[in-house]
């Protein structure tokens, strides 16, 4: 049985959080102060502090794409993946990488999609058919 992690990170402004994470992404919040709040992070405690959010470089290279590190990242079925991608796209996201699908017709096949908070903490979802399939080599 998963257990929820709990991630602590910093951004800018707390009210652009709580519209992106409460309603772009539809996260429930929790408790908080004046300087942080928590989030339902899809299961997950993600405690989100004002401060200087931490600096990240494009050096991950996945296939051919190179993908911003440090990044939180997720895991849905397929079709919350691609509920929360519809949701993002009518938000008018600024893709790091658009959706997609990586893998195709190998162990692991996903579907990614790699965007920026309003801070600038880059994340990335993705979704499995299967969720057997994450770990599949």
């Amino acid at each position: 049985m998963l257990t929820p992690f709990h991630l602590a990170i910093h951004v800018t402004d707390l009210n652009e959080a709580r519209a992106f994470y409460g309603g772009v992404l539809g996260c429930a919040e929790g408790r908080s102060t004046d300087t942080w709040v928590d989030f339902d992070f899809f299961g997950h405690q993600l405690s989100l502090h004002r401060g200087t959010p931490f600096a990240t470089s494009d050096t991950g290279k996945v296939g051919d794409h190179m993908v911003p590190m440090p990044h939180i990242g997720l895991v849905l079925h397929l079709p919350d993946w691609q509920a929360l991608r519809d949701r993002l796209e009518e938000a008018g996201t600024d893709w790091v990488l658009p959706p997609s699908v990586r893998f195709e017709g190998e162990p692991g096949e996903q579907w990614t999609m790699f965007f920026r908070d309003p801070s600038g903490n880059p994340i990335e979802i993705k979704g499995f058919r299967e969720m057997d399939a994450v770990f599949a080599s």
